[in-house]
């Protein structure tokens, strides 16, 4: 349930489904898939995954969940995917044209905290 409750995200559906097809997604596609997905499935799912990447090992992905989850990082805004796009090959956003491709926001319920936390973040920085 909570695979397909990720994949109402066009971009999330679009990595999950290439991660599916054994594709290579990329760092930064695995680590934005991360981000995201920490919060929609356990973390043997989230780990199995991204096992699926082929030049992934099943170390080097729980490796990375566990760095997620210890910096605690919010689901990134669609500038900050679009940045990360330019650095790979492989194309995180399937649709750049479309202003609200990558807006995990928009289409994602995440938990309280993550919002918590981004209020938090911008009250500091306006300090």
């Amino acid at each position: 349930m909570a695979l397909n409750d990720l994949k109402a995200n066009h971009m999330m559906a679009h990595l999950t489904e290439a991660l599916d097809s054994k594709q290579d997604i990329g760092h930064y596609g695995r680590l934005v898939y991360t981000i995201v997905a920490r919060h929609f499935l356990s973390e043997d799912e989230l780990v199995g995954q991204l096992s699926k990447d082929q030049d992934f090992t099943e170390e080097a992905a729980r490796s990375l969940v566990q760095q997620v989850q210890e910096r605690d990082y919010s689901p990134p805004r669609r500038e900050k995917i679009m940045e990360y796009q330019t650095k790979q090959e492989f194309p995180i956003l399937p649709d750049t044209d479309n202003p609200d491709e990558g807006n995990v926001y928009r289409d994602l319920e995440f938990p309280q905290h993550v919002y918590d936390h981004i209020s938090e973040y911008h009250q500091q920085k306006a300090e």
